[in-house]
C-alpha cells in the first residue's frame, strides 16, 4: 500500500482566492531548456487547490499535495502556507 508521504508536493503562489468557496488557484513556475534554442524558458502551470478553511489570500506562497479528485479539475489540497503576502 502506498504511503501518504509519497504523494507529489509542489510549492507555488496563489493567483486567485475568494472567487470560489474553499478553492484557490495556485501558479507553479518551472524553468526548462527550450528543445531547439537551448535557452532557459519559464513554464507556468495553474492548479485548482482545495483550501478547507478559506485562509489563503492572493500572493501567498503555499505548499500543495496531490489527492483524490475532489471535483472535475481539483485534485490538489493545501498542506501549509509557507509565507503570507505582505
Amino acid at each position: 500500500m502506498e504511503d501518504r508521504n509519497s504523494r507529489l508536493t509542489r510549492i507555488g503562489q496563489v493567483v486567485s482566492a475568494g472567487k470560489m468557496d474553499k478553492t484557490i488557484v495556485v501558479s507553479i513556475v518551472s524553468r526548462v531548456n527550450h528543445p531547439i534554442y537551448k535557452k532557459v524558458v519559464k513554464k507556468t502551470k495553474k492548479f485548482k487547490v482545495h483550501d478547507e478553511k478559506n485562509e489563503c489570500g492572493v500572493g501567498d506562497t503555499v505548499m500543495i499535495m496531490e489527492t483524490r479528485p475532489l471535483s472535475k479539475d481539483k485534485y490538489y489540497r493545501l498542506v501549509k502556507i509557507i509565507e503570507k503576502a505582505k
